[in-house]
């Protein structure tokens, strides 16, 4: 962790982990030049992860209504730089409108207003998610549930690979490559099962999903706290712009 405290904090609830094995060489355009996309056992991966998030605050700040709880979904690869893996989010969906002009703004994160909807029926999570002002058809439809007992992910499988990531990578306008770090205890994971009716979020972004199902994994509740970013690399880089 960093050595200056922690600056904000959230908790992610209800969430799904779904991971397809992805090529490198077919989202390298994607990335910035100046990180390396990860492999496990020679492959890349792409996760699609919807969940809802619920107390976001600045430390020391109470939650606000509507502003401190809303849906989300990230599109998500796994991505290195100077020995220490991250994330980079190829996009990202909130219903929260204030938020994804803030995150645009501030995080330089590729955030898109939607309208998103979550229920709770049991242990089964109904999700439902249209991009708003969008000129492509970007949907998410599904219902997912935990199917077994909670776990954390052992060192060197693969589920820890995917899921036990502190810090994330964003890219500023003028090619500034900077990170973001969070801390948050081990996942607590649960095999999971879902009926997914539709799913575009990959296409809009000009990616297309292997065919199969996708590796699950869900996960009932997770507290973080994060840092402000922090620029790594002051020369511009090629690579996306957000």
């Amino acid at each position: 962790m960093p050595a200056r405290p922690w600056q904000w904090r959230q908790t992610w609830r209800d969430l799904l982990f779904m991971h397809w094995p992805i090529a490198a060489a077919q989202v390298r355009a994607l990335v910035p030049d100046s990180l390396t996309i990860q492999q496990f056992d020679g492959s890349s991966w792409i996760g699609l992860v919807p969940f809802r998030m619920t107390g976001i605050a600045w430390r020391g700040m109470p939650d606000l209504p509507w502003v401190s709880a809303f849906p989300e979904m990230n599109l998500r690869l796994y991505v290195e730089r100077d020995g220490k893996p991250g994330v980079w989010f190829v996009s990202l969906d909130a219903a929260n409108s204030a938020a994804v002009v803030t995150a645009r703004l501030l995080v330089h994160l590729p955030y898109f207003w939607a309208s998103m909807r979550l229920s709770l029926d049991g242990d089964r999570v109904g999700y439902s998610a249209r991009r708003l002002l969008s000129r492509s058809r970007v949907e998410f439809r599904a219902v997912y549930w935990p199917d077994g007992p909670v776990r954390e992910a052992a060192r060197g499988t693969l589920e820890h690979f995917l899921t036990e990531r502190y810090c994330l990578y964003t890219q500023a306008p003028d090619g500034r490559l900077e990170r973001l770090e969070i801390h948050h205890s081990p996942w607590p994971l649960q095999p999971a099962v879902a009926e997914i009716d539709t799913n575009t979020v990959a296409e809009a972004q000009g990616i297309r999903l292997p065919g199969g199902r996708p590796i699950l994994h869900f996960s009932r509740r997770l507290d973080v706290v994060g840092w402000t970013s922090e620029t790594i690399s002051s020369s511009p880089a090629s690579g996306p712009q957000p």
